[in-house]
């Protein structure tokens, strides 16, 4: 029978690069136990008294989702470290027994490792060999770390370890990650990655150490959704920069999604939730607005209008409030109100003050900076709306049509309020990274790719999710969706489709506007292409919109009711957003 001191060898679960891990039987205890220890001996008497040193503290950080230590010790010159073998066991016994889990179980148990995980970390360790025989499964699917801190970095025998070992942790820590990615890509395609069990191999494997891409196949045991694809391929992406550096980021992208899975109103969408109700939905950029109404109560209803359409915030909060009001009042499910001369109308002048006295005042909680990224958003999405008003077909209300661009771009601006690092965050994944000799001409990730990758969930859901909340009706929840950049545009069927295509068109031309001048025209060019034959529309009416001198486009006209500036027809659904009567 093979022996290490005291113990019993009994199966040998695992030899990596760094590390191995055993079952053994210790007869003084009377039970089985993992046993952790390093693939290469330390090199000296200070080095191994630095791994000592460096075990010893890492037992000491305790965490539901951290193996609790046993004992640490030493036989001859190999150091161990040994854990309870009923804590569970490994992801390679579980995954060797029973089917492939569901993604969402996958993302749990991932989930759960990245907790203890970026505990350790935050308490200045990291593990250095993360493998799948490192994560234990146990009861009711409690999941540990194992390891923490055996396979520790070689230095030379003569190395100051107080100088190296801050340096040392932070760049494994960020490997760590790395390979956690790599874990999550193991369980979800159902082989190992590149055909190597060994996951530190693997990555020595890969851009830019080495040549290989590590991407999710499409064959694999259970569909794969498009968010979770996003997260599992950016922790793996070839370009260093684009990958999950810290263990929370990861953790929040992944969590994000599972939670959102498991309920409509999870992760991402009920922290914003939150948000809203502490903080509002975004700060007031017009202070002398909560005194607005003097002098105006014989003024028409259209030049109040137009003075609280130039605040963005306020806007959108009259229309919460009146929509609300509706709703609890028993209004019918299609009695959805999107026009601010009709909400003004509904609450009245003491209705509008309370609303503009109920926002932050300009900027928030945001940094000086921050504030400059969400002023410059504001003036694309008004841009838009501009557009879309000039671009809107014959009898519908201009109000109508700006408002319903700007709800297209309620997930982003929330966003920018509200996570502003993760907003910056996704405005890096999507600029194309260094070019390369394989790929001279990369691209930069989609914005949903990019918003799955950071929040877990897509903009589109953020804003449909508070359109919900704001009880603005289904019918404009899907008119706030913007059309798919990469869907084809097919005739619209009725008159929400009609309205979501246009404003839809609106936004992708401010895109397009915002690239580098090279690519602008082509990109104005190819929006107007996608749109032309469902929407009518030619490269001469685009220029048009996109030039507002000549001639001017149409605005909020604050000396003549709306019922002049859009005479051609009137739609049931106008009726029905404007708050009239549908004939």
């Amino acid at each position: 029978m093979r022996r290490f001191g005291r113990f019993e060898l009994r199966a040998l679960l695992n030899k990596s690069a760094r590390s191995m891990l055993w079952v053994v039987y210790d007869a003084r205890l009377g039970q089985e136990l993992y046993l952790c220890m390093p693939r290469v001996a330390p090199n000296s008497a200070a080095a191994m008294e630095h791994w000592q040193k460096m075990a010893q503290a890492a037992s000491r950080v305790q965490h539901p989702n951290l193996a609790h230590v046993i004992e640490i010790g030493q036989v001859e010159q190999w150091p161990f470290v040994a854990y309870d073998r009923a804590l569970g066991e490994t992801l390679d016994e579980r995954l060797a027994r029973q089917s492939a889990p569901l993604p969402v179980e996958a993302a749990e148990w991932v989930c759960q490792y990245l907790e203890g995980l970026a505990f350790a970390h935050e308490a200045g360790h990291a593990h250095r060999d993360v493998q799948c025989c490192t994560l234990i499964i146990g009861a009711n699917n409690q999941v540990r770390v194992l390891g923490l801190e055996v396979a520790q970095e070689v230095f030379p025998a003569t190395v100051d370890f107080n100088t190296v070992t801050r340096r040392a942790v932070r760049e494994s820590a960020a490997e760590d990650v790395l390979c956690v990615g790599l874990l999550l890509h193991r369980i979800l395609s159902g082989r190992p990655v590149l055909e190597q069990n060994d996951l530190q191999a693997v990555v020595q494997q890969m851009q830019p150490l080495g040549r290989e891409l590590v991407r999710l196949g499409w064959e694999t045991p259970h569909p794969i959704p498009d968010p979770l694809r996003a997260i599992c391929n950016r922790a793996s992406d070839r370009q260093a920069r684009q990958r999950y550096h810290i263990a929370r980021s990861l953790l929040r992208a992944l969590d994000g999604w599972r939670t959102t899975a498991a309920s409509d109103q999870g992760g991402p969408i009920a922290l914003l939730m939150d948000k809203l109700q502490r903080i509002g939905h975004l700060p007031s950029t017009s202070p002398n607005l909560s005194r607005i109404g003097a002098g105006l109560e014989r003024q028409h209803s259209s030049t109040l209008s137009a003075l609280v359409l130039q605040d963005m915030a306020l806007s959108l909060e009259l229309l919460r409030r009146v929509n609300l009001s509706l709703k609890q009042n028993g209004a019918p499910v299609d009695g959805t109100v999107l026009n601010m001369q009709r909400a003004i109308a509904m609450l009245g002048l003491d209705g509008v003050q309370q609303a503009a006295r109920a926002l932050k005042p300009w900027p928030g909680p945001l940094s000086e900076l921050q504030a400059t990224m969400l002023r410059s958003l504001m003036k694309r999405v008004h841009r838009a709306g501009q557009i879309a008003q000039v671009l809107r077909p014959a009898g519908y209300d201009g109000e109508v049509v700006y408002l319903i661009t700007v709800m297209q771009n309620l997930g982003r601006l929330l966003l920018q309020y509200h996570f502003p690092d993760d907003a910056q965050q996704i405005r890096q994944l999507m600029q194309p990274p260094e070019p390369t000799e394989d790929q001279p001409h990369p691209q930069g990730m989609t914005e949903q790719a990019a918003a799955y990758a950071v929040l877990g969930c897509d903009l589109e859901a953020l804003g449909a999710a508070v359109a919900k909340h704001w009880s603005l009706g289904e019918e404009l929840v899907h008119m706030i969706r913007r059309q798919p950049p990469e869907a084809a545009v097919r005739h619209p069927s009725n008159d929400a489709d009609l309205l979501r295509l246009t404003c839809s068109l609106a936004n992708e031309l401010v895109d397009a506007l915002t690239q580098v001048e090279a690519r602008r025209q082509p990109a104005v060019e190819a929006a107007t292409r996608r749109y032309a034959r469902a929407l009518g529309l030619g490269l001469q009416d685009i220029k048009q919109a996109l030039n507002p001198e000549t001639p001017p486009p149409p605005t909020f006209d604050a000396q003549q009711p709306p019922a002049l500036v859009d005479a051609p027809r009137a739609s049931a659904l106008r009726k029905r957003l404007t708050g009239g009567a549908t004939g």
